[in-house]
């Protein structure tokens, strides 16, 4: 079963035939609400989306927690729930906790510390610990979603990520495998449903393409994120100490064809697809190489808070026409899916008429 849903087409997908870039959530409607939180999804979801992100970690009783980080230090009360809990380095891990536990948290939005007082990190956003959100699993949001698709029938996908695959191992837990069991069990198992599923760890990646996909008899469309190397998305040992992975090789060609044989999509930060000058952006050939490849390209992350725009853009509509119309990407992650689907609905070739877009229903 098809449902056709109206959408005005943009100029550049009329005119190059392709199909329209998509808008994914990034951790829901997190430029309204609390990351991640039900509330956050059910208000991407009533925007229309493509796909809705869910981050995922596990915790101390091997629950799939949707959070953006192994650590819950930078979005709950944890620090006054449980101020015994942290590890040596100061944070407190999810998976130290049992879901009971990670339940009774409030969360809120992103805060950083200064000078003993939680300073939100997007100033104009939802404010701190007003109203009440918590943790939401795996199973929960999986359920949510299917859920809103068989009672309003919009047929949005779901895009995961495994997070820090490396950590997860040391702690003595199959990240991955728990990940795609429970997408097999939702009936996620093929490119024939609306899913990506997206990590940094290239040979986490290779793994779930060449080992635990065959194995659960799944065939699901994997994404490889691009990191920089000093932020410390993956860890590895050498000469007996952690150092970061190098993340450069995957933006050379080279790099973009070895993705491209486990692969079927790169997610760079976005500034990684340009030219950085002081008067404008100038794509640097990253996408076009990626998309001969056969690689679709999903920048992250596009943010309409004000200070999130830089001088160079000069809004957020010019942002999002220099990746989607001048560069060419195949879809981004948003924090404010609604801009962007408003920019792609509305700039189109004037005397067009509406076309259709086909979403599969599940």
């Amino acid at each position: 079963m098809t449902l056709l849903v109206a959408h005005t087409l943009p100029a550049f997908a009329e005119s190059n035939g392709h199909a329209p870039p998509i808008v994914i959530a990034h951790r829901g409607a997190s430029g309204y609400l609390p990351e991640h939180t039900l509330e956050a999804k059910t208000l991407a979801y009533a925007m229309k989306v493509d796909y809705i992100e869910q981050d995922l970690v596990m915790s101390k009783d091997n629950h799939l927690i949707v959070m953006h980080d192994i650590h819950l230090d930078g979005v709950t009360d944890v620090a006054d729930r449980y101020p015994n809990r942290a590890r040596e380095d100061g944070h407190y891990y999810t998976i130290d906790f049992t879901l009971p536990e990670l339940k009774q948290l409030q969360v809120t939005g992103p805060f950083a510390l200064s000078q003993g007082k939680r300073i939100p990190k997007y100033g104009r956003r939802f404010p701190l610990w007003k109203s009440r959100f918590q943790l939401a699993t795996f199973d929960e949001e999986l359920e949510l979603i299917q859920g809103l698709n068989a009672s309003l029938g919009y047929g949005i996908g779901i895009y995961p990520e495994i997070k820090k695959p490396y950590f997860h191992q040391r702690e003595g837990r199959d990240i991955s495998k728990a990940v795609l069991e429970t997408l097999k069990k939702y009936g996620f198992t093929s490119s024939r449903q609306k899913v990506f599923l997206q990590c940094f760890d290239a040979e986490e990646l290779q793994r779930i393409r060449h080992k635990l996909m065959p194995d659960l008899e799944m065939d699901l469309p994997l994404v490889q994120l691009i990191a920089e190397t000093d932020w410390g998305e993956k860890q590895v040992i050498d000469d007996g100490r952690l150092k970061n992975y190098d993340y450069a090789w995957m933006r050379t060609d080279s790099g973009l064809q070895k993705i491209a044989s486990y692969a079927q999509g790169i997610g760079p930060w976005f500034p990684m697809l340009i030219d950085n000058t002081t008067e404008r952006f100038t794509a640097n050939g990253l996408t076009s190489t990626a998309q001969s490849l056969g690689l679709l390209v999903h920048p992250y992350t596009f943010r309409a808070d004000p200070e999130q725009i830089s001088e160079v853009a000069g809004d957020f509509d010019k942002l999002l026409a220099v990746f989607l119309e001048d560069i060419g990407v195949d879809g981004i992650f948003t924090d404010h899916p609604d801009k962007a689907i408003t920019f792609i609905t509305t700039h189109k070739r004037p005397n067009k008429i509406q076309a259709s877009r086909e979403l599969p229903v599940r």
